[in-house]
């Protein structure tokens, strides 16, 4: 019989339950949304500074996002190795300790990526930025942006690496109160720089970036003091382990797809704001609002996501393939209950959420319809994240990747359309993100129900 086919009348096991799945992502969720008030902490300073630093900040933010996420992908990938791992020694009772091997071959990694990447990053940056954009402002101001935000790259990778190894062992606790601590140190540093308030100098655009690597910095610090005295020693965590050739090249067979596929993932977002961009610097500052806005909801549903890709492989792990599309299924049911409502909030009370990101009228009356429109597109599409990291615990992760790949396509093609040929209005360029992701679900629908991954061994 096919161990797949009989999922309909597989009981999950209590660990499995709602409660659980909601106890193991709230935490994520928390850590999410705070990392996100970063983007959304700057995008409300700088609002009140002037359009081109807002303008720019979308630019030089989702530029240094997608360098972000050579970081953040690879972790995604040591994640969805370590919940194997997890779901293996739990299911035998034994053999923790290469949990904690797989995630120092990861810091090696990440390390040498991030000083390769911080190099490359200065010296390549201002002409692709100037290759790029139209605007000398926008330029000018996205050049120092990125110079000052790099310096956080190496931060940014440790720390989504110790994300990455919480979620993966279940144990998500930490990520609320590093998260705290992120925020707290970015809203803070953000009023003291941009504005320069308590005798330091007004910085402005400069002063958001330093405030963010400043941040990130401390977020590192907070998981190296948890790591240290609060983690289980039989994950060997606190032993260090030296680079081992094949072992970090099993790692990287697996996370460098992840690591890619996030890249190109992150990269919709700069295409759209570059297309954007030639419309005008008044239509690039509406869409940073309603992207910083999307980011909300977005957050929900990638926290959703993290938990369904490492219950899917714990579960894989404990040799219950037969469980992965009740756990998808659970997963998905919490994702949409919780984010209904904010949705319907969002679209109900546009001129509220918008005055918090920008104090120019203009604006805010220009950003309403594109806020509704997004509001929608997210609704329609809502499932794409759960299923594409849902594939991506089956540890098939170059299937995500081609997913991405095609999807990406399609996107080009339809913003060259209504962006470049049409010149449509700003509300209706967002559609774009509504046919991304629908091209991503379906495919992922596909993969799952063929039933391919079930012997696929990380």
């Amino acid at each position: 019989m096919d161990i797949v086919s009989d999922h309909s009348t597989y009981k999950l096991p209590e660990r499995y339950s709602f409660k659980s799945i909601w106890r193991i992502t709230f935490p994520i969720l928390v850590a999410l949304v705070m990392e996100e008030l970063l983007g959304m902490t700057d995008t409300a300073f700088l609002g009140r500074v002037g359009e081109v630093e807002l303008g720019a900040s979308a630019i030089a933010g989702v530029y240094f996002t997608i360098l972000y996420m050579l970081g953040f992908g690879f972790s995604i990938g040591v994640q969805i190795i370590i919940g194997r791992r997890n779901g293996e020694a739990c299911e035998n009772g034994t053999g923790f300790g290469a949990i904690g091997r797989v995630f120092w071959q990861g810091v090696w990694f990440l390390a040498g990526l991030a000083l390769v990447t911080m190099v490359l990053s200065y010296l390549l940056s201002p002409p692709l930025l100037r290759g790029l954009l139209q605007s000398e402002n926008i330029f000018q101001a996205s050049v120092v942006y990125v110079n000052w935000r790099i310096p956080g790259l190496f931060f940014a990778f440790m720390t989504a690496l110790f994300r990455a190894f919480y979620v993966g062992i279940r144990e998500t606790k930490s990520l609320t109160w590093n998260s705290l601590v992120l925020v707290a140190s970015n809203i803070f540093l953000d009023w003291v720089l941009i504005f320069g308030h308590l005798g330091a100098p007004a910085m402005g655009i400069k002063g958001a970036a330093l405030a963010s690597t400043i941040a990130e910095g401390i977020s590192f610090l907070f998981f190296l003091v948890w790591a240290f005295f609060t983690t289980d020693k039989k994950y060997g965590l606190q032993k260090m382990a030296k680079p081992v050739g094949k072992e970090l090249g099993h790692v990287f067979s697996t996370a460098s797809w992840v690591m890619l596929e996030y890249v190109l993932n992150i990269s919709v977002w700069l295409l759209f704001f570059l297309f954007i961009e030639h419309l005008g610097e008044e239509d690039l500052a509406i869409a940073n609002i309603v992207r910083s806005i999307s980011e909300v909801p977005f957050v929900f549903s990638a926290a959703f996501a993290s938990t369904a890709a490492t219950l899917v492989s714990n579960i894989i792990g404990e040799g219950h393939p037969e469980g992965v599309v009740p756990v998808i299924r659970r997963v998905l049911l919490l994702c949409t209950i919780t984010m209904l409502p904010l949705l319907v909030f969002f679209f109900l009370c546009p001129h509220l959420i918008i005055g918090l990101f920008t104090d120019i009228p203009n604006l805010v009356q220009a950003s309403v319809s594109t806020l509704r429109v997004m509001c929608v597109a997210t609704l329609v599409t809502l499932p794409w994240n759960v299923y594409l990291q849902s594939v991506a615990g089956t540890g098939d992760t170059r299937v995500c990747l081609r997913c991405d790949a095609v999807a990406l396509g399609i996107y080009a093609v339809y913003c060259i359309y209504i962006i470049g040929i049409r010149h449509s209005s700003i509300a209706v360029c967002w559609t774009a993100d509504g046919v991304y992701s629908l091209c991503i679900w379906i495919q992922c629908i596909i993969y799952i129900h063929r039933k391919k991954w079930v012997n696929k061994t990380i």
